[in-house]
C-alpha cells in the first residue's frame, strides 16, 4: 500500500513547486493583475496586490509634469507684458528698465515689431533675452503677453508739486481739463480710464492715494501703454484739492449714475453742461460713488440720460465706459470752439 501511495505523493509535490514558482514568479513575468485582494491569511499576497493597484499600468503611466522654467528677477522689480506697454515703457524710460524678454521663435526672424523692442532695448542698454513661450507665460502669470515681457522698477504716481497749471486767464490758448480719480479700485478700470482720458485729451489725472489701485503693469496693459506717457498724480485729501482749485477759479463738477439720489447739488445732463473755463471732472468708485464729503466740493453734477426705461440691476454703466462718454461729451466742445 505505501508503495502504491509513493507515485502519487510525488506527483503532488511536484504540482505544489510548480503552483509556487508561478505565484512568487508571476508579477515578474506580466501575469494578469488581480482586482480583487487575496484571502486574509496571505499577508505577502495583500502586500503585493497593493503593489499592483499603485504601480502603473503598462503603457498607461502618468505624464511627467512639465515645470514651468523659473527666471531670477530683480529685487523690487515688475514684470510688464504684451507689445504697446513695453514699447512704450522702452520709448519714455520713465522708470529703470533691467531686462527685455522675447518669445523664441522657430524657423524665421519673427515679428518685426519684436525686432524693433530688441534694437530699442539694445540701445538703450537693456539686455534682451529670448526664452520660450512657457517661461513669458509664467512672467506675466498666464497674461496675454503678446510674446514680449519686460522687467522694469514699479512705477510711482507723481506728486501735485509738479503739476502746476497757468492760472485762468494767463497764457490763452485752450482750457486745462482734469480728471479726479476717487478710490478707484479695479486695475482694468483705473488703465482704460487713462486710456479714455489720453485719448480724448485730459491734461492731467489726479488719483486718490488711499484706497486706490496703484500703476501695476496690469493698469499699462489695460491702458494700451498710456500710462507710460501719461501723467497720472495722486493725492491724499482730495477734498482739499478740489476747494483749491475752486479758489483759482476752476469749475468742479462730478458725476453720478442715479440723479435721484443726489441733493443740494444741481445735476445736469453732459450732453447739455457747458464748458468755458478751466475743468476738474470727478469720477467716483465702482460700488460707491463719490463720497458726501466729496459731492459737497462739486458745484454741479453730471449724467448720462438712458435711451430705455432700464431694469433694476442694471441702471448704471461701468465706470470707465461712463467716463468716456462724460469726457467725449466735454472734450467735443473744446474741438468746435477750435482750441
Amino acid at each position: 500500500m505505501e508503495r502504491a501511495l509513493l507515485p502519487r505523493l510525488c506527483r503532488a509535490l511536484r504540482l505544489c513547486r510548480a503552483g509556487l514558482r508561478f505565484r512568487c514568479t508571476g508579477a515578474e513575468q506580466g501575469a494578469p493583475r488581480s482586482r480583487d485582494p487575496p484571502e486574509r491569511g496571505s499577508r505577502t499576497g495583500r502586500e503585493l496586490w497593493r503593489a499592483q493597484q499603485d504601480s502603473p499600468r503598462p503603457g498607461r503611466g502618468k505624464r511627467p509634469e512639465r515645470k514651468a522654467l523659473a527666471v531670477e528677477r530683480t529685487e523690487g522689480s515688475e514684470i510688464l507684458f504684451g507689445l504697446a506697454p513695453c514699447w512704450l515703457a522702452l520709448a519714455r524710460a520713465r522708470r529703470a528698465l533691467f531686462r527685455l524678454f522675447l518669445k523664441e521663435q522657430r524657423g524665421g526672424p519673427g515679428r518685426p515689431l519684436r525686432a524693433e523692442l530688441a534694437l530699442q532695448a539694445a540701445a538703450r542698454g537693456v539686455p534682451v533675452l529670448h526664452l520660450p513661450g512657457r517661461a513669458l507665460d509664467a512672467l506675466s502669470r498666464g497674461r496675454p503677453h503678446q510674446g514680449v515681457c519686460l522687467e522694469a522698477a514699479p512705477l510711482p504716481f507723481r506728486s501735485l508739486r509738479d503739476a502746476e497749471e497757468p492760472r485762468p486767464g494767463q497764457g490763452g490758448g485752450r482750457q486745462p481739463l482734469w480728471l479726479a480719480l476717487e478710490h478707484i479700485q479695479d486695475p482694468m478700470n483705473l488703465g482704460a480710464l487713462l486710456r479714455s482720458a489720453y485719448f480724448l485729451g485730459v491734461d492731467r489725472v489726479v488719483a486718490t492715494s488711499s484706497d486706490s489701485c496703484p500703476l501695476t503693469p496690469i493698469v499699462s496693459k489695460a491702458s494700451a501703454g498710456a500710462m507710460e506717457v501719461f501723467d497720472v498724480y495722486s493725492t491724499d485729501d482730495l477734498q482739499g484739492f478740489l476747494k483749491a482749485k475752486s479758489a483759482e477759479g476752476w469749475e468742479v463738477v462730478g458725476t453720478v449714475s442715479r440723479p435721484e439720489g443726489v441733493e443740494d447739488v444741481p445735476v445736469t445732463s453732459c450732453s447739455e453742461f457747458q464748458w468755458d473755463k478751466p475743468l476738474v471732472v470727478v469720477i467716483g468708485s465702482e460700488g460707491q460713488g463719490l463720497s458726501p464729503q466729496t459731492e459737497l466740493q462739486c458745484r454741479r453734477m453730471l449724467a448720462i440720460p438712458p435711451g430705455r426705461a432700464l431694469h433694476p440691476g442694471i441702471d448704471s454703466l461701468n465706470v470707465s465706459v461712463a467716463a468716456g462718454i462724460i469726457l467725449h461729451s466735454i472734450c467735443s466742445q473744446r474741438r468746435s470752439h477750435g482750441d
